[in-house]
């Protein structure tokens, strides 16, 4: 895949250490339900697009509607299998099977049912996952980066398809006291684009601090 919002493209599994830190502080509501809500945003964006969406550009830098959603299931499908103990060399294989075939909404569906049965197993949240990132990390800091990939991309998706760009604000909320206290590092961490614009002032709306902070200008 291409980049992410604003500019450098990340690796293909995904965030890099900056972000695997701040998504591990996600803990003010259950994970799962955060989960779920994440999900659901994605998800009533993507029920919108029509063939003639599929090659509109989105705030990622490089990626059409149809990358994004590529990216969005297989991002599930692999993190699936790094839960229930597929090797990184495993995982980067497995992401690369993703099709959506004729029905988008009922592939993701199917992939985000297994990534959320997967991270309910008994006993998932104490595992450790080898990332294809070349670390190893906690299922509650993987369920991180679902949540996070959810939520960020609904909004990336809305934005190429012309739909409502409001995301949950106790999602919003979540997500930006995981992912404020990094700000510092955001620029130069390379996940984000380039990060903060410093042109949204600190009593902007929170989502759209949140979204100027991920390298988004709403």
């Amino acid at each position: 895949m291409k980049g992410q919002a604003g500019h450098a493209p990340p690796p293909p599994w995904g965030p890099r250490r900056d972000w695997h830190a701040c998504v591990s502080k996600i803990s003010a509501m259950e994970p799962l339900e955060t989960l779920a809500i994440a999900r659901s945003e994605f998800a009533r964006r993507l029920r919108l697009v029509t063939a003639a969406d599929w090659q509109r550009p989105t705030p990622c830098d490089g990626w059409t509607v149809r990358d994004l959603v590529i990216h969005v299931v297989g991002g599930d499908r692999m993190s699936a299998a790094l839960v229930r103990g597929a090797t990184r060399e495993e995982a980067t294989a497995i992401r690369k099977t993703v099709d959506l075939g004729d029905d988008a909404v009922a592939a993701f569906d199917a992939e985000a049912d297994e990534i959320a049965a997967a991270f309910a197993e008994p006993g998932a949240f104490e595992r450790t996952i080898a990332h294809p990132a070349g670390m190893d990390m906690s299922c509650p800091q993987l369920l991180g980066f679902r949540i996070g990939d959810y939520a960020l991309h609904g909004w990336d998706l809305a934005r190429a398809i012309g739909a409502d760009e409001m995301l949950d604000d106790a999602l919003v909320q979540e997500l930006w006291k995981s992912i404020s206290p990094m700000r510092p590092m955001i620029a130069n961490s390379g996940v984000f684009g380039s990060g903060p614009s410093g042109q949204v002032s600190d009593d902007a709306p929170r989502q759209d601090r949140l979204l100027d902070l991920t390298g988004r200008r709403p």
